[in-house]
């Protein structure tokens, strides 16, 4: 005997194996997973992709299913195409170490390093080289068992497995999938270093900022595209953007607006590193008792510190690994 529940199971079974999907895919999946129940039972309808109200009428479906294990299948869209995603998250304020079961505990400590210096990343650049992923490895050595070039791997691993983008530049940023996951932490751990965009308002580690200075709006690409079509200028201060890009054009977000000499020095975020003798946790989570300079000097100084760190040059160009409720 089969009933739509088996679709329910059917499909959360197959995003489970994937993580982060487009919305097409989802979709084609949903109308796979009834096709396949029909094939048992033909009294069982059809699912219809192309009626939207249908599908959004599933998802909630699934999400009512899934609440009790606080699991959310959650929409997104990608930041550089705007192309709708869909992902299955922990909507527990989890640290990004309660979340792991696929990396050691050294690895997630490792992953948790090489987030902090993506998102304090000067200049809004939210990426970090090569060079200035693998120093983690000697900043963080004491709570680590392995070498930089095993480092390398494990920097494989987290591309490979979702939780990095490296880009030809060869620069590490997070993926949509990082972002999504890790969303209720980061802007937990670091509410002065989010952005949203001012358009759709999800967070924006790849976009365009207003040429103003000190003017807040930050928009992803996509936004930017769609919301030029109809404005003239800023919707927050309000002046005319230029048609032509040698006109003051549009600051970038993302590894473009990263400066030659950004990686020379290592920015934190906490006070004070904890001692070999008085190592965290790893599985514990960020620690809740490191202190913090304030939110606004803490960015400030890394700015600082990381522009006084530059030499003249010639101009040359936790993770967190699948619930196991899930």
């Amino acid at each position: 005997m089969v009933s739509p529940g088996d679709v329910d199971r059917l499909f959360l079974q197959a995003v489970l194996s994937r993580g982060v999907l487009s919305g097409d895919l989802a979709r084609t999946i949903w109308q796979k997973c009834g096709d396949a129940i029909k094939a048992v039972d033909e009294r069982m309808a059809p699912q219809n992709t192309a009626d939207r109200a249908a599908w959004d009428a599933f998802v909630a479906r699934i999400n009512k299913s899934i609440d009790d294990l606080d699991l959310d299948f959650r929409q997104f869209h990608d930041e550089v195409s705007g192309k709708e995603m869909y992902g299955l998250v922990n909507k527990k304020d989890d640290e990004i170490a309660q979340m792991a079961t696929d990396y050691s505990p050294g690895e997630i400590v490792y992953f948790r390093a090489i987030v902090e210096q993506i998102m304090l990343a000067p200049h809004e650049a939210f990426s970090v080289t090569s060079l200035a992923a693998l120093r983690e490895v000697s900043a963080i050595k004491p709570k680590l068992n392995f070498t930089k070039t095993q480092a390398e791997v494990v920097l494989n691993s987290f591309v490979a497995k979702g939780w990095l983008l490296k880009s030809k530049r060869g620069r590490y940023s997070l993926s949509s999938r990082a972002m999504i996951e890790l969303n209720p932490y980061l802007k937990t751990t670091y509410p002065d270093e989010v952005l949203e965009c001012t358009i759709c308002m999800e967070m924006v580690t790849k976009g365009v900022a207003c040429c103003t200075d000190n003017c807040k709006t930050r928009m992803h690409y996509h936004c930017f595209s769609t919301f030029r079509r109809r404005h003239e200028g800023c919707p927050a201060c309000k002046i005319d953007w230029p048609e032509q890009p040698k006109q003051k054009p549009l600051k970038p977000v993302g590894e473009d607006a990263a400066k030659d000499g950004d990686e020379k020095r290592r920015v934190r975020v906490r006070s004070a590193e904890p001692s070999d003798e008085e190592d965290e946790d790893p599985e514990a989570g960020p620690s809740q008792t490191q202190t913090q300079p304030p939110r606004t000097q803490r960015k400030k100084k890394a700015q600082q510190e990381a522009d006084e760190d530059m030499e003249p040059t010639q101009s040359t160009q936790p993770p967190p690994r699948r619930s196991q409720r899930r």
